[in-house]
């Protein structure tokens, strides 16, 4: 390149052809009544009416600072029926809201610090009965 190795981003010439152009909508169904968001990243209001969650069984959630050099971890416990992928996706989803780390280790979910309500409202939310266990 001539110009010292930079890209110009002026925007260049077209593309010269749309290779889209050729297409139509003939033979799509149409679905009616939908409407579209204005801005493309705003989710459709729901009218702040919750989708029912079934009951998922009971889930205990204790503080623990044993054998952890005097850290205090959360950890939720007793889950029924849940494999192993939705127990890391429910902990990723608490160690984004916690702004903390964690895992899941022997089928609990072990979280840095005391978060038990945070951790107790996303299971809540999960479907879970979040009762919280020990002192």
């Amino acid at each position: 390149m001539s110009n010292g190795g930079k890209v110009s981003t002026d925007g260049g010439q077209g593309l010269g052809q749309n290779p889209f152009a050729a297409l139509s909508a003939a033979g799509l169904p149409v679905k009616t009544g939908v409407s579209i968001p204005e801005t493309g990243n705003r989710k459709p209001d729901t009218g702040g009416a919750a989708k029912p969650v079934k009951n998922r069984g009971r889930v205990d959630i204790r503080r623990e600072t044993g054998g952890r050099g005097g850290k205090t971890v959360t950890v939720a416990d007793g889950f029924v029926g849940i494999g192993e992928p939705e127990k890391d996706q429910l902990a990723k989803k608490i160690r984004s809201a916690c702004g903390c780390g964690g895992t899941v280790k022997d089928g609990a979910i072990v979280i840095q610090g005391d978060q038990r309500e945070t951790v107790a409202r996303i299971l809540s939310e999960a479907g879970f009965k979040a009762v919280f266990a020990g002192g």
